[in-house]
């Protein structure tokens, strides 16, 4: 049996690790802007970038330059190469990352000061993401360093913005090197989050540019590894191989909002709640960004 020191030190590991999954599901909201606001997929259509998949892919990769596909679809993990190969490099031959960026950041900024400009947490909001994205660790973990390399924008909304991109991209490294440590490939891993279903399939086969033949040979080998069953839901040791993949990714982000503090963490997420709130109201996000901001 443990220490009362030891079961106190565990509790307070467990509390950090709950704080870490509250910040990234509001920061999450905030940065998928991105990915879904209209404006930011006309700002790209009018690079050149028509293709949805093509402007996701260069905007989230600028970071790094004119990189090719291999380096991209090794950071992003749970894409198809043949997706990846898709847009880069041809996207680079229309708009230098550069370009990129910037007509991101435009309509971003477009879409923040709509949504958040007259709020008044956001400030506040900013310098505390900002400092807390600052704490976040970038050492082997390839997007949190590229994105790191960009010069913070001087509008809060902006700033913020980047301060989510920054946390999401650091545990999202965390989490990827997780399931390369559980030898799970990116389509195993998708169907470890909750099993094979029609739906899944649907809606990651076209985003993530993943096959039936892909799905059908991932789930093939999650059962013959006792991951999935026959009918392709979770078994008890896949369910607890997803718990213990989540936990772990929570830990793992769990140092830079200690070092924080709790006192600034706490006022970060009263800022944010509202912020978010706002976002979540428009409906832009998906369901599930929703689900993590507020749960």
């Amino acid at each position: 049996m443990g220490t009362a020191a030891q079961d106190a030190a565990a509790q307070e590991d467990r509390d950090d690790a709950g704080t870490a999954r509250r910040l990234w599901g509001r920061l999450e909201a905030v940065n998928t802007l991105a990915y879904f606001a209209p404006e930011v997929h006309r700002a790209h259509a009018e690079l050149g970038l028509a293709d949805r998949m093509v402007g996701y892919v260069a905007a989230r990769s600028a970071p790094f330059g004119p990189v090719g596909p291999e380096v991209v679809t090794a950071a992003f993990h749970g894409f198809s190469p043949r997706a990846i190969s898709h847009a880069l490099p041809g996207a680079w031959e229309v708009a230098a990352p550069a370009q990129v960026l910037a007509a991101t950041d435009a309509a971003l900024l477009r879409v923040l000061q709509e949504l958040l400009g007259d709020a008044p947490e956001l400030a506040r909001a900013a310098e505390l993401a900002r400092e807390a994205a600052l704490l976040h660790p970038i050492l082997g973990r390839p997007l949190a360093a590229a994105w790191s390399s960009v010069p913070w924008a001087q509008q809060p909304a902006l700033v913020l913005w980047q301060a989510a991109s920054r946390v999401r991209e650091s545990r999202g490294d965390g989490h990827v090197a997780l399931l390369v440590d559980a030898e799970l490939d990116g389509v195993e891993a998708h169907l470890t989050s909750r099993g094979d279903s029609p739906k899944l399939r649907q809606i990651l086969g076209a985003t993530r540019g993943i096959s039936d033949p892909e799905w059908d040979a991932a789930a093939d080998r999650l059962r013959e590894r006792g991951v999935l069953d026959a009918d392709g839901g979770l078994t008890a040791a896949g369910a607890q191989l997803r718990a213990r993949l989540e936990r772990r990714t929570d830990e793992l982000a769990a140092p830079p909002w200690t070092a924080l503090g709790a006192r600034s963490t706490a006022a970060l997420l009263a800022a944010l709640d509202p912020l978010v709130a706002r976002i979540l109201d428009a409906g832009i996000v998906p369901g599930v960004v929703a689900r993590n901001a507020t749960g």
